[in-house]
């Protein structure tokens, strides 16, 4: 529809390798966001979802955000051509026509399904109207006669419109003389008004004539064609226009380009298109929708007017912590509650930062601010997040409003918060069919200082025996997990949260000694034992931060 107005989409995402929080904030903020009505507001998810996670979504009956690895553009993001596919019957001079008409040198030929059959350019025309000696084009294409009615603007006096042109060449009747014996069963003859000329070409066993100017057919001529199954036509072209345009009545299939077509899919990179289009000379190309369906073409012109991805970034404010291709989207907002990092926008955005233990409970104050009650799904969705974020108020980085905002949202969703908790840090924990990377990667992070970069991993249990299990299946894998993730060091929390305290596992050159420097302790085994220490954000990260900076000064 022309006047139709199209809203914008905006992701909502969290940091990769996402927790409870990430999730949970993407999928309420997107729920707020929407009932507005200003765009369209999707939570994306950057990673797979933890077994905590997903106890949580099943319990309030939440399917899992969309997974999302990059945000570089894709051909979607650019302004497709929505020209549509053509039929392949259609005649070479109606492409034509259609070309010149909507001002495009290259048309998609597709089926009922819109499914991409091949394409045809305008050199694709040029070459078959210069190949002047294939008079035999219209039944090597079996060309059908409503073709060749519709591109001679003719009228059939006698024949089958629906039947198809399948032997015989183009001949141009001029005399009797000349066409005994030269007409050929089966061809089509192009004749003048001349009764003997017309009279000759029936005899001789034509498949039709065309008779051209406008010219009377006479009653005995037609008695004549019906006896011999000759199909009549006649055309106001005369005898040198219709024997010009009569070639070009046979369908675009028969010229169509259809083996290793150039076409891209609306989710391909645009740099990837773009080195592929530097290598060719076609103008434009194909594109196929999510389904596979022809859905338009694209030129590299239309590669100029970009629609950059719009996002807004919730639990995470660092680009080291961001889905790729973050530097080539649009930033609109930032809603986090961890330490400001490095990151540049392209211009200002919303930024909203509090000192809170969980992303959830700023949402919290946003949904009381706009004056919207979650519904009892969101609700159960962000008092998960916080009390996943707090350890169940039990983190330093809890606060009172982490707690009022959590007691709040326990009675829209209906939750007891002991039971649920329990319920659900167990799940969490669970190892059954559980791989080392799995565990590894279900809450971690990178971070950096100066030229050094590092990874934290967290994993929290209520017991002893579920905390050892999990140090025993990761352990081992830390130095391999390094070596994947590029990274010179990575250290991992198994937290208990019972006790208090967490072995903090680690690998790396000098990674000991940074513990030492950072909290005083003696690793032994290659595990760090922290009493106290249950929060990566504020009692993890800021010791080795300093105890790095000091080593590079």
């Amino acid at each position: 529809m022309p006047n139709e107005i199209v809203r914008r989409k905006v992701n909502i995402i969290g940091h990769k390798n996402p927790d409870t929080d990430s999730i949970c904030s993407a999928l309420a903020y997107a729920y707020l966001k929407n009932q507005k009505g200003d765009a369209v507001y999707e939570a994306r998810r950057a990673g797979a979802v933890n077994r905590e996670t997903a106890f949580v979504l099943r319990h309030f009956g939440v399917e899992p955000p969309r997974l999302c690895t990059d945000l570089s553009p894709q051909i979607k993001d650019i302004d497709i051509r929505r020209q549509p596919g053509i039929d392949e019957e259609m005649s070479v001079r109606a492409a034509w026509t259609l070309m010149r008409d909507v001002e495009i040198d290259t048309l998609c030929i597709t089926d009922s399904d819109n499914e991409l059959k091949g394409l045809i350019a305008v050199k694709d025309i040029a070459n078959a109207n210069m190949d002047l000696f294939d008079t035999a084009v219209l039944s090597k294409a079996g060309t059908s006669y409503r073709n060749i009615l519709s591109t001679l603007e003719g009228e059939m006096l006698k024949g089958d419109p629906d039947a198809r042109v399948t032997q015989g060449h183009i001949f141009i009747g001029t005399s009797p003389e000349i066409m005994d014996g030269a007409v050929n069963p089966g061809d089509l003859v192009l004749v003048s008004n001349r009764y003997e000329t017309q009279m000759c070409a029936i005899d001789c066993g034509a498949g039709a004539i065309v008779v051209c100017c406008g010219s009377a057919v006479p009653r005995t001529i037609l008695a004549r064609a019906e006896e011999k199954g000759c199909a009549v036509i006649t055309t106001h072209f005369d005898t040198y226009a219709a024997a010009r345009l009569i070639s070009t009545a046979a369908p675009v299939r028969h010229f169509m380009r259809s083996g290793d077509l150039l076409k891209f899919s609306v989710n391909t990179p645009i740099d990837d298109a773009q080195k592929i289009m530097a290598k060719v000379r076609h103008r434009y190309f194909p594109i196929l929708d999510e389904s596979g369906k022809y859905c338009g073409v694209v030129s590299r012109r239309n590669l100029l007017n970009l629609h950059r991805k719009q996002v807004i970034m919730v639990d995470h404010n660092e680009k080291t912590q961001a889905v790729d291709g973050l530097e080539q989207a649009d930033i609109l907002e930032i809603i986090d509650h961890h330490r400001i990092g490095s990151l540049e926008t392209r211009g200002p955005v919303y930024f909203r930062n509090v000192p809170v233990g969980c992303t959830s409970t700023i949402l919290y104050q946003m949904f009381c601010e706009a004056g919207v009650t979650p519904p009892r799904h969101i609700a159960g969705l962000l008092m998960s997040a916080i009390l996943s974020d707090t350890l169940m108020f039990r983190s330093p980085t809890s606060t009172p409003m982490d707690e009022a905002a959590a007691r709040a949202l326990a009675q829209l969703a209906g939750e007891d918060i002991p039971t649920y908790a329990e319920q659900m840090f167990e799940a969490g924990a669970d190892l059954s069919g559980r791989s080392a990377d799995d565990v590894f990667r279900s809450d971690f992070k990178v971070f950096s200082r100066g030229d050094v970069k590092f990874g934290v991993g967290q994993s929290c249990y209520m017991t002893q025996r579920s905390r050892a299990a999990a140090e025993e299946l990761v352990g081992p894998y830390l130095e391999k997990a390094a070596g994947k993730e590029g990274l010179p060091l990575v250290f991992y929390m198994f937290t208990d949260m019972l006790q208090q305290a967490t072995d903090l596992m680690f690998t790396g050159k000098d990674a000991d000694k940074i513990l030492q420097e950072a909290f005083g302790v003696e690793p032994k085994d290659g595990v760090a034992v922290l009493e106290g220490v249950v929060s990566r954000k504020k009692q993890l990260i800021p010791p080795l931060l300093a105890a790095l900076q000091a080593r590079q000064e």
